[in-house]
């Protein structure tokens, strides 16, 4: 009887087909980690996963383009669109989010107890336009009443000279603002040039447990949550932005990333709640997930514009009474059209 041959040249044909090759600059997450591994793929992407610090991922895409895609400092990115900059394109995931009362720090000899006291004080940032930065100037002034504009602002690198802001601002005289080069902030504050830090990384003085140093908020968990219970807001830190290039060449991309990034984080989710084994190095990792739960709900990093509507628009606010950006706009405007109105069944 007369063998049957079976036509592969379909199936050869798609096998050889070649995928679209990405770099990708992203912190070592864990809700990303399945794109790390390869254990989840982008539809038609063959994707090089560069795990990188943010500040070295954002630097590099601003100034250089060096990657396809990379996550982006959210505050960067909103403040550069409203400058009319469109090298760059966002799609409405956002892989860091965090609360930002931990990151107040003092000097002891500041005279500073309660948050009002920060009130013409001399303190320090990174950036003027620095995610972290904003959120807690935002929330001094809308949950503690504190007249944000009576401080004295100093930029500088947190650990090295000469560290600059990624967006440019021009800040209105109201404004008691300076750009320092030739210090850092975590040696200002330990001297006591500085009464305070707003820092996401821990200045290296508090790290090292010096006696001069604390911070405004020691039970800062507290207060988070008791911010987020009033306000409803986990804010957000970055976001994931293309390359305009990229984008307008394969338009795809955009919805093939953030199908991807929700999958990873979908299977981080599922992990973290397995008993049988813990996931994590966390001994209590359970009772945690669960505390998690009972405050966010199951999703803690919700993806998707409509999602994050309210703390976008709460976001632009802030960027807008800081005078990083002129006028509020539709956030839409900022975000891949297809990953805002993406396809339903």
């Amino acid at each position: 009887m007369a063998v049957r041959r079976i036509d592969t040249t379909l199936y050869e044909k798609e096998k050889s087909m070649e995928k679209l090759h990405l770099t990708m600059a992203m912190g070592p997450y864990d809700r990303t980690m399945a794109l790390r591994l390869g254990d989840v793929q982008p539809e038609g992407i063959k994707l090089n996963y560069l795990t990188l610090e943010p500040e070295e991922a954002f630097w590099r895409m601003v100034h250089y383009g060096e990657f396809h895609v990379s996550e982006m400092s959210f505050g960067t990115y909103v403040s550069r669109w409203a400058q009319g900059k469109r090298d760059l394109i966002a799609i409405p995931v956002f892989p860091s989010r965090s609360f930002r009362h931990a990151s107040v720090y003092l000097n002891i000899e500041s005279g500073i107890d309660t948050p009002k006291d920060l009130e013409g004080k001399r303190i320090g940032l990174p950036g003027y336009a620095h995610s972290a930065g904003i959120w807690i100037r935002g929330a001094l002034r809308d949950y503690y009443g504190v007249d944000i504009e009576s401080i004295h602002w100093f930029q500088a690198g947190l650990e090295e000279p000469g560290r600059e802001d990624k967006v440019q601002i021009t800040l209105p005289s109201q404004v008691s603002f300076r750009n320092v080069r030739d210090r850092v902030l975590s040696a200002m504050l330990e001297t006591g040039d500085l009464d305070a830090v707003c820092s996401a990384r821990a200045p290296s003085c508090f790290v090292r447990r010096s006696p001069k140093i604390k911070r405004l908020w020691p039970d800062y968990k507290k207060e988070e949550v008791e911010y987020y219970r009033r306000s409803r807001i986990f804010p957000i830190m970055h976001t994931v932005v293309i390359r305009r290039d990229i984008h307008e060449e394969h338009p795809w991309v955009a919805q093939s990333l953030f199908k991807a990034l929700e999958e990873a984080k979908q299977r981080c989710l599922q992990q973290m709640g397995i008993t049988a084994a813990l996931r994590y190095s966390l001994p209590w990792l359970i009772p945690a997930v669960e505390e998690q739960e009972e405050v966010f709900g199951p999703d803690p990093f919700p993806y998707g514009l409509e999602a994050n509507r309210f703390t976008i628009e709460t976001f632009m606010s802030y960027l807008k009474d800081m005078y990083l950006i002129e006028k509020v706009f539709d956030p839409a405007e900022m975000f891949a059209p297809s990953t805002v109105r993406p396809s339903r069944i």
